[in-house]
C-alpha cells in the first residue's frame, strides 16, 4: 500500500490553465481539505507525483507552500506530513467563523429576495438528499455551498473576503463530524431560511450563531480513535 494511501478515485484531475505548481497545490489542498489525505499522514513526493501525473518539482513546491500556510508540516530528516490541528486551533477558527457567519445571516435577512430564497431551498433539498444517501462528501460540499450563498447574500465584500480565508479550514473541521451532524444540520438550515425569508435579522443572527456553535461543539466531541 502506498504511504499516501489515497482512496480509489480520490485524486482530482489537474485543470489545464495556470502554472503547474499552482494546479498541483490546489489538487493537494483539496485532498487535504476533504481528508482523502488524513491529518498526520506521511506525504511522499514521488508517490504524490505519480498519482498526479507530474514530476516531483511542482509537488515539492506545492508542499513548501502548504507548509507556509499551515496545511503541511515539514520535519527535518522525516519529510512532509499533513498537519494535525490542535483542539485550540480548531476552536479559535470555528469561533471566528461563528462571528463572521452570524453577521452574514443578519445581512442576508436584510438583502435577500425571493429568487435567493429559492436558491437556498434548492441547496437544502440537495443536502437532505445527500444525508439520506449517506453521501458525506456531497453533504460537506453542499454545506459549504449553503454557507457561501448566505455570505453572498450578505453583500459585504470585506466580510466575504474574511470568510473565504477560513472557508477551507471550516470544511476540513466539518468533514469528520458531517455524518454526526447529519439531518439536524439541515433542519437548522431550514429554520435559518425561514428567518431570512421573514427578514427577521435577530432570529437569523441567533440561529446562525447556534448552528455554527453546534458544529464547533460536535468537532470537540468527535471520536478521535
Amino acid at each position: 500500500m502506498l504511504s499516501t494511501g489515497l482512496p480509489q478515485g480520490a485524486v482530482p484531475k489537474l485543470e489545464r490553465p495556470g502554472p503547474l505548481r499552482d494546479r498541483v497545490y490546489e489538487a493537494l489542498l483539496e485532498l487535504i481539505t476533504t481528508r482523502a489525505l488524513q491529518p498526520g499522514q506521511h506525504l511522499v513526493e514521488s508517490e504524490l507525483a505519480n498519482h498526479l501525473g507530474v514530476s516531483r518539482q511542482p509537488v515539492r513546491e506545492a508542499l513548501q507552500r502548504l507548509n507556509t500556510e499551515g496545511w503541511v508540516d515539514l520535519r527535518p530528516a522525516q519529510g512532509a506530513f499533513v498537519h494535525e490541528p490542535t483542539e485550540e486551533e480548531a476552536d479559535q477558527l470555528l469561533t471566528v467563523r461563528t462571528l463572521l457567519e452570524a453577521e452574514a445571516a443578519r445581512l442576508a435577512a436584510v438583502h435577500a429576495v425571493e429568487e435567493d430564497i429559492h436558491d437556498l431551498d434548492e441547496i437544502l433539498a440537495l443536502g437532505l438528499q445527500a444525508v439520506a444517501d449517506d453521501d458525506v462528501d456531497a453533504a460537506v460540499a453542499l454545506n459549504a455551498r449553503f454557507h457561501a450563498k448566505i455570505m453572498e447574500l450578505a453583500g459585504n465584500a470585506v466580510l466575504a473576503e474574511l470568510a473565504a480565508q477560513v472557508d477551507r479550514r471550516v470544511r476540513w473541521y466539518y468533514t469528520p463530524v458531517a455524518r454526526q451532524r447529519g439531518e439536524q444540520s439541515w433542519v437548522e438550515h431550514r429554520d435559518l431560511i425561514t428567518a431570512i425569508l421573514n427578514r427577521d435579522e435577530q432570529s437569523a443572527t441567533r440561529l446562525m450563531r447556534e448552528h455554527t456553535e453546534h458544529t464547533r461543539r460536535s468537532y470537540h466531541a468527535r471520536p478521535t480513535s
